[in-house]
């Protein structure tokens, strides 16, 4: 549980960077998904893609939860390895499912996205983060 919220041990410029890296990539990600958050609830019936066969409100669900839960996570630096996964798994859904057949150029962000969340659950959040806030309370 503790090399959850293992920050890194980084330098100060290092750090700076993984801090404006969460924060653009999850902000411009809760775009995305506050639209996404608005469908889910409203009166209509949900029209989204059910690209796992667990149903499209399920579908839509898991898809906010990634795109406003954890992109909030990602933006604040709490458990910011498992915000990255979950939404590296979002984002590999979009390009290996949805837009399987598509074109290199339409699955393009959803690659570079990718990209950025695995290199942010690799490196963790850094030391301006609430992770690392977590860490240091689990080593004392």
């Amino acid at each position: 549980m503790k090399q959850i919220f293992n920050s890194g041990n980084y330098s100060q410029k290092a750090n700076l960077a993984f801090l404006i890296l969460r924060i653009v990539i999850g902000s411009v990600m809760l775009t995305h998904g506050l639209g996404k958050l608005s469908m889910l609830f409203n009166s209509n019936p949900v029209q989204f893609p059910d690209p796992v066969g667990i149903g499209a409100t399920a579908s839509l669900a898991f898809t906010v939860f990634a795109e406003v839960v954890c992109s909030f996570l990602l933006i604040f630096g709490i458990a910011t390895r498992f915000a990255a996964t979950v939404l590296l798994i979002n984002m590999a859904v979009a390009i290996l499912v949805i837009h399987a057949q598509d074109v290199f150029g339409v699955k393009e962000l959803a690659v570079l996205y990718s990209l950025t969340y695995l290199t942010i659950a690799i490196v963790g959040a850094g030391k301006i983060s609430i992770d690392n806030l977590i860490y240091k309370k689990f080593s004392q």
